[in-house]
């Protein structure tokens, strides 16, 4: 990756990305923020110049700038995802970490965090949009969908499936061939032992459904 990056989102996720890049010697040129609260500050040496509208920035986008887009909210991101596609003809990059381990016969999408120590290992598959936190494990033959959520050091053993939107809480374990649905939830520490439908919720060893 050779052009500065603007991160969309100065938040939680967005300081996250800024870390990721430093680990990478990637300048960050810019946050964008939506939060004027945030506006005109400064996060960890890198301003928030604007909102996540301002056409001056984004304009950059594409030509002399890459994007990563790091918004809390998940039909924000989509929205700004689109946006981007649709007016700006770019899709985010990818942000590994320098001390995570991505298998080079893994496959990964567009526009994916990968935090420290975390581990994608062989012919695992890992859509786009999604956010693998600090010491996460995606072992061999796993899928991971798009604008999936995988807390620090949760377990996606082999050759599971998860879904779109779905979010696995930190320390979750995910046994080896389980599916979890389109938008479901497991919660943190969790043991899934057993397929998750769409939009389920799950919690506890082994998980059960949350009533």
């Amino acid at each position: 990756m050779q052009n500065p990056v603007i991160i969309l989102g100065a938040q939680k996720l967005g300081t996250a990305a800024l870390d990721i890049f430093n680990s990478n010697n990637v300048v960050v040129y810019c946050f964008l923020d939506d939060s004027k609260d945030l506006q005109q500050q400064e996060l960890n040496n890198v301003s928030v110049m604007s909102s996540t509208e301002d056409s001056e920035f984004l304009k950059l986008i594409g030509k002399k700038c890459d994007v990563f887009v790091a918004v809390e909210d998940s039909a924000a991101r989509k929205g700004l995802i689109k946006m981007l596609k649709d007016e700006y003809k770019v899709v985010p990059v990818n942000a590994i970490h320098k001390f995570s381990a991505v298998s080079e016969f893994a496959w990964l999408g567009h526009g994916n965090m990968i935090g420290a120590g975390a581990i994608v290992n062989n012919n695992a598959k890992v859509g786009n949009y999604n956010v693998i936190e600090s010491r996460a494990l995606v072992d061999t033959k796993a899928e991971i969908g798009d604008n999936v959520q995988i807390g620090a050091g949760a377990v996606i053993n082999s050759e599971v499936i998860i879904e779109d939107g779905a979010f696995i809480g930190t320390g979750a374990v995910i046994v080896s061939g389980v599916k979890i649905g389109k938008n479901a939830r497991v919660g943190a520490g969790s043991v899934v032992v057993a397929n998750v439908p769409a939009k389920a919720t799950v919690f506890g060893n082994p998980a059960a459904p949350v009533k």
